[in-house]
């Protein structure tokens, strides 16, 4: 369910006031590394602020979904998700492990290996999610519904053009 108005820039300035000059937020802000996280519940608020008094932006009602944190404030975590919206979520509704979302028009094939050229081992339509295992340049070993595969970056949403891990 999403909801029709949405704010452009739907993130809040954490901005405290001393004496009507604007401070910086507080120590609670942690500086965190952009990367992919996944959502660990079978229902996540997505929220137009770093509380929960803020208003629900959308409601994710799929468990391990991959998001993209981008910055922290307390228990907070400024994600986006494959659509490119951006809110908070609370860092208890998110996983550090790794998946990642099929996308695109067609289905996608799973290899046996990295090579291109290497046997189809079975395809996986878009929005599938997929646990993510390892990448090389242009490739991601990934693991669905107990079928393991190798497929081909441009194909999934959560890991970065070149990021490359074993």
């Amino acid at each position: 369910m999403r909801f029709d108005s949405r704010f452009p820039g739907c993130v809040a300035a954490l901005f405290f006031s001393a004496g009507g000059a604007a401070v910086a937020a507080p120590s609670d802000t942690i500086d965190v590394q952009p990367h992919y996280a996944s959502v660990r519940r079978e229902q996540a608020f997505l929220r137009e602020g770093p509380s929960y008094a803020h208003r629900i932006l959308w409601i994710y009602k799929r468990k391990d979904y991959p998001v993209k944190v981008l910055a922290s404030f307390d228990a907070w975590r400024r994600v986006k998700d494959v659509d490119g919206t951006v809110g908070w979520m609370h860092r208890t509704q998110l996983s550090d492990r790794r998946s990642v979302l099929f996308i695109g028009f067609t289905k996608s094939p799973l290899r046996s290996d990295s090579d291109p050229k290497s046997k189809i081992v079975a395809y996986a339509a878009p929005g599938v999610v997929a646990w993510l295992k390892a990448c090389e340049p242009s490739a991601c070993d990934v693991e669905a519904s107990g079928t393991e595969g190798w497929v081909d970056k441009r194909n999934i949403w959560g890991v970065d053009t070149g990021e490359v891990f074993q």
